[in-house]
């Protein structure tokens, strides 16, 4: 099974999971923060396309107040210490306004699925450099679909571990400075 998996994300754009449903493979194609509620963003790219998958970040989970390192973080060196490895994570679904994701572990020859929230799934994905995907099914109904100009990925997914390694949660804390 690990053999299969491995054959159908190996390199294209697109791939199935396990029950056979089609995957996008994405890219980061930046971060920022809603001009109207400041609330933190990860824009996701279609590999091969023009689909936009916009990943809102709660406020409540960004302004947590724990020290470093963070959830990512320690993760990735749980896993490397486990001698496991990140395959690739999965926008899952939408529901009820909300993103769901899932991380792929390989680990002694046999995968494993782990839900997550997708924020912390993107931070993992690119300490891991795993691929990122999104079920069709997301893509379908919450993509944003236009003509841009080309960008360097590279380089966006570079600005975005610096953002992971320099972000604090008191860079997300809701203020009434505004108001």
């Amino acid at each position: 099974m690990v053999a299969d998996a491995a054959c159908r994300f190996g390199g294209g754009a697109q791939g199935y999971d396990q029950d056979g449903s089609l995957m996008y493979e994405m890219v980061i194609y930046g971060v920022s923060f809603d001009l109207v509620g400041k609330q933190p963003i990860v824009l996701l790219k279609t590999a091969d396309g023009n689909k936009f998958l916009p990943i809102w970040i709660g406020h409540a989970e960004a302004a947590a107040s724990t020290p470093r390192p963070m959830t990512h973080d320690l993760l990735a060196d749980i896993l490397e210490q486990l001698d496991a490895e990140v395959t690739r994570i999965t926008v899952t679904e939408l529901r009820d306004n909300t993103f769901y994701a899932s991380i792929t572990v390989q680990q002694n020859g046999s995968e494993i699925e782990v839900d997550s929230r997708p924020s912390d799934a993107i931070a993992l994905a690119v300490r891991a450099d795993a691929p990122i995907f999104a079920a069709d099914r997301v893509i379908e109904e919450s993509a944003i679909e236009f003509e841009g100009e080309e960008v360097n990925e590279e380089e966006i997914v570079d600005e975005f571990r610096k953002f992971l390694d320099d972000v604090s949660p008191d860079q997300f804390a809701v203020g009434d400075e505004d108001n």
